[in-house]
């Protein structure tokens, strides 16, 4: 009798347990849910942002303009105008799972920075100062090699604009989202800063120029026998990096899918975990695709024509509302002076370099842009009867395979 009574307790126990259950997942609408903070936006900005960009990109700046002046002048420029894939899988999985494993990398390569920068302090303080003498001298200095040498540094600020894409699960977000983005990106110039003039004290325009990691050629130098530590924490700021990218661009992918920019399977949600599975597994899949050619300067060059040519129009976009859409609620408003600054910065970033040394990869990257556009004609704009045929099965297998389902209207 005791026995049986022990099970009939736990028995209610487990089904009291499974109810609470299901009336938690019940008062959850089937939208994304707010679970990212103030820390953790400021996480996501400061560990987008800082990836392997820093620890490579430092050649790729010196060789455009040729003398450490400026070099860290162009370092600096970046930040105030930024001022102004298992990875995939996780982001799938949890939305605080993919909050959770950002602030660890965040943590794990800010630990990296400050052994650089402090190393470099004490290495100014020994009087390793002799390559920062006429640093200006030997400079090439036009339009082009400018451009070029943002395209560089920018690259490495990449991911100042990421928590834009998430304001739906930023909790308090007419708050949190300046003030992360306040916080968080002149963190990152004043760290990308001193990290170029730890480079400098300890190797010469030149030696950097040779070096195909800036990062690691400094911790043979500097931290041998440990110098193995830079390495492994560049692999970490990587990570971090682009599981950020991944947790923020997969949310552009779902809102653009919503408002009927794109296919609408890609707006749908797990059933299980609240997160937009979809539009994230596409994004894995695009950024598969974008490192194809393997090589890290054509990479840069790919991406940075094609980005800025999408942010000049989003931020030409905002003036042309100003104007039009003045009825608009606008619970963030800045200066009209800032983006038509930001405005002619793009125009500039993407027809300078275009003029001043034509590429190939430029053409590439239109065209493939442009077939971009062609599918939004073919399968969302006019909706050809041919193309639902095919698009309807692939989003009914997608949905039961995935297990996503629209998401529910929320009514204001």
């Amino acid at each position: 009798m005791g026995e049986e009574n022990m099970r009939k307790r736990k028995g209610e126990t487990n089904r009291e347990r499974n109810e609470q259950s299901i009336q938690s997942k019940e008062s959850k609408t089937m939208n994304l849910q707010k679970e990212v903070g103030l820390i953790s936006g400021i996480c996501i900005i400061v560990g987008t942002v800082i990836g392997s960009g820093i620890f490579i990109s430092p050649k790729s700046v010196l060789v455009s303009v040729g003398a450490v002046g400026p070099c860290l002048v162009i370092w600096a420029a970046c930040g105030i105008l930024s001022t102004l894939v298992i990875i995939t899988t996780v982001n799938s999985l949890s939305v605080k799972l993919g909050s959770y494993v950002q602030n660890f990398f965040t943590a794990a390569k800010m630990i990296i920075v400050i052994i650089i920068i402090v190393c470099g302090f004490v290495l100014l303080a020994q009087g390793k100062t002799e390559n920062f003498k006429n640093s200006f001298n030997d400079a090439k200095i036009s339009a082009g090699s400018i451009s070029l040498a943002f395209y560089n540094g920018l690259w490495a600020y990449d991911g100042w604009n990421q928590l834009n894409y998430i304001t739906e699960e930023l909790k308090n977000p007419y708050r949190n989202l300046p003030l992360s983005i306040i916080i968080g990106i002149p963190l990152v110039s004043v760290c990308y800063v001193l990290i170029n003039i730890s480079y400098f004290t300890i190797m010469t325009s030149t030696e950097l120029q040779q070096s195909q990691a800036v990062a690691v050629t400094f911790g043979d130098r500097v931290l041998y026998p440990a110098s193995w530590i830079v390495p492994l924490f560049v692999v970490f700021s990587t990570i971090g990096a682009a599981n950020g990218t991944c947790f923020t661009a997969g949310r552009l992918i779902y809102v653009a899918g919503r408002e009927g920019h794109m296919l609408k399977v890609l707006s749908y949600i797990s059933i299980k975990r609240f997160t937009p599975a979809p539009a994230i597994i596409f994004y894995g899949a695009i950024a598969i695709i974008y490192i194809i050619p393997g090589d890290i300067n054509t990479l840069i060059n790919y991406f940075s024509f094609a980005v800025w040519i999408f942010y000049g129009s989003t931020v030409f976009a905002l003036i042309v509302m100003r104007f039009t859409r003045k009825e608009l609620k606008r619970p963030i408003k800045i200066p009209i002076v800032i983006p038509i600054l930001v405005t002619v910065v793009s125009i500039l970033l993407v027809l300078a370099p275009i003029i001043s040394e034509p590429e190939w990869a430029y053409l590439y990257c239109v065209l493939f842009m442009l077939g971009g556009l062609l599918f939004y004609v073919l399968f969302i704009h006019f909706k050809f009867n041919w193309a639902q045929k095919i698009s309807r099965p692939i989003t009914m297998h997608l949905q039961m395979l995935l297990e996503v389902v629209p998401p529910e209207e929320v009514p204001e």
